[in-house]
């Protein structure tokens, strides 16, 4: 009987740091308040910050050690990864565009 219980310990501990362990890059906001207001080289920062979530999100698409082994024992874990990592790169694209659009409606050259 503690052996059962013993199993069940550490296979729930090893979800639990599979769990922990899974991607989660951020989901940037497409929009935010006050993105009329920022100048040319704020919308330049934001360009550059929208760029590097998506490479991030990108990144954690790779095989890594964690994603291998949320695929052996708990595979549930990878479909969540795959998931989050998608939004978090269309958010970070979408971003993106809207920082660019912001740029050309300025007139702010060298942004894009």
């Amino acid at each position: 009987m503690d052996f059962r219980k013993n199993i069940v310990a550490v296979l729930g501990l090893a979800l639990s740091v599979l769990a922990a362990g899974c991607a989660t890059p951020t989901v940037v906001d497409t929009r935010k308040v006050g993105d009329e207001s920022l100048s040319c080289g704020a919308i330049k920062d934001e360009i550059a910050e929208a760029e590097r979530f998506e490479k991030e999100a990108r990144k954690e698409r790779t095989v890594t050690g964690t994603n291998v082994a949320a695929a052996i024992f708990f595979w549930p874990a990878l479909l969540g990864t795959y998931a989050n990592t998608e939004e978090a790169i269309n958010a970070a694209r979408d971003r993106r565009q809207n920082m660019m659009d912001l740029a050309k409606k300025k007139g702010c050259r060298g942004v894009i």
